[in-house]
C-alpha cells in the first residue's frame, strides 16, 4: 500500500520563494496528498495558495513564531490522517523530484520513523547550508559528509524532515514557547529521548538560505559559537540555548557556552555584546522571557 504524505509548511512575507516551494513539492514523483500550509505574515498569501489544488491554508492573524507555525501546520497534517508529515520552511526547495521518494524509499529500508535530507545552500551544492561536526571538527563540506554515507540519530530539523505521524504523539510538536530558534533542537532531543529511529539521508538534499556568517570560530576549528546577524534573532537563540541546557541539564554545552562566548566576546572587547548574551542567556536559564517580543525594541 502506497503511504500517504501531507506538506506541513509555514510562511511569512515570502510570496514568490512559497509559489517556487509549492510548486517543487506538487512536482515530486511521490506525491503529497495535501499541503498544510500556515500564514503569518503582514499580508496574506492566499493567492500563491489558491493557485494550487491540494493547499489547505491556515491565516494567521498572530505571528506565532517557527515553533508556533509548524506546531500548527503538523497538527494539520496529522489530522489529515496521513502516514508520514513532511515539514518544509518557505524559502526551503527539494533539490529534485525524486527527493521525497528517495526519503519513503531509505526510511522503509533502514526502519526508521524519521528521516532527513542533506541542506544544501543555494547556488553552491558542494556546501552544507548547516554544519556537521565530524571527528569533532565543524564542517559545511557536503563531499566530506557524504562520505560517512547514513548519519544515525543526526539530522538538521525541521526543513526537509519526513516524519510519521505517530511519533508526534509520542514527542509532541515543537515547543510554541521557543518562539523561534532553538525549536529544531528541543524536538531532535525529544526524539533522542524517547528513542525514536531517525538519521539523515545523504543521498537526498533540499536546498535552503545558508548561516556561514553565523559561525564563529574561538579557539580554533574545535570550539565555535553561533552569532545571529540581528539583535531580534540573537535574543532569541541565547535565551533557548539557555533554556534548553536548563531543561536537558546539558552540562557540556553550558561549559561550551560560557567559555565560547566569553572567550568570543573578550577577544573582540565587544562587551555590548557579551552584555546582551550574558541578559538573555541567563533569562533563559532562568526560565523567563518566553514568548515573541516587541520586534520595535531590537
Amino acid at each position: 500500500m502506497t503511504p500517504t504524505v501531507a506538506l506541513a509548511a509555514v510562511t511569512f512575507d515570502r510570496p514568490r520563494e512559497l509559489s517556487v516551494l509549492l510548486d517543487s513539492v506538487n512536482r515530486q514523483s511521490a506525491s503529497v496528498d495535501t499541503i498544510c500550509l500556515v500564514d503569518s505574515g503582514t499580508s496574506p498569501a492566499s493567492d500563491v495558495a489558491a493557485a494550487h489544488h491540494n493547499v489547505d491554508y491556515v491565516r494567521s492573524e498572530a505571528n506565532l513564531g517557527g515553533a508556533g507555525g509548524f506546531a500548527l501546520a503538523i497538527l494539520k497534517a496529522v489530522a489529515s490522517g496521513a502516514d508520514w508529515i513532511w515539514i518544509m520552511d518557505d524559502d526551503a526547495v527539494p533539490s529534485d523530484p525524486e527527493c521525497l521518494a528517495t526519503l519513503l524509499r531509505e526510511a522503509e529500508a533502514r526502519d526508521l520513523e524519521a528521516v532527513v535530507p542533506l541542506v544544501l545552500a543555494p547556488g553552491q551544492p558542494d556546501k552544507l547550508s548547516f554544519f556537521f561536526r565530524l571527528d569533532g571538527k565543524v564542517t559545511h563540506d557536503r563531499a566530506e559528509v557524504e562520505k560517512a554515507g547514513f548519519l544515525s540519530n543526526n539530522g538538521h530539523f525541521f526543513n526537509g524532515a519526513l516524519i510519521r505521524s505517530e511519533v508526534f504523539f509520542k514527542v509532541g510538536v515543537p515547543d510554541i514557547r521557543l518562539f523561534i530558534r532553538g525549536d529544531e533542537v528541543d524536538f531532535t532531543l525529544r526524539l533522542r529521548k524517547a528513542g525514536i529511529r531517525f538519521g539523515t539521508v545523504t543521498t537526498a538534499s533540499i536546498t535552503h538560505p545558508h548561516a556561514f556568517s553565523e559561525t564563529k570560530h574561538v579557539f580554533g576549528a574545535r570550539w565555535h559559537v553561533i552569532v545571529p546577524d540581528s539583535a531580534f534573532k540573537r535574543h532569541f537563540y541565547y535565551r533557548n540555548r539557555g533554556y534548553l541546557i536548563r531543561r536537558y541539564f546539558r552540562v557540556k554545552s553550558f561549559v561550551a557556552d560560557v567559555g565560547g562566548y566569553l572567550g568570543y566576546f573578550l577577544q573582540r572587547r565587544d562587551f555590548r555584546g557579551l552584555a546582551e548574551w550574558i541578559s538573555a542567556f541567563s533569562d533563559g536559564l532562568r526560565g523567563k522571557g518566553f514568548g515573541p517580543l516587541d520586534s520595535q525594541k531590537f
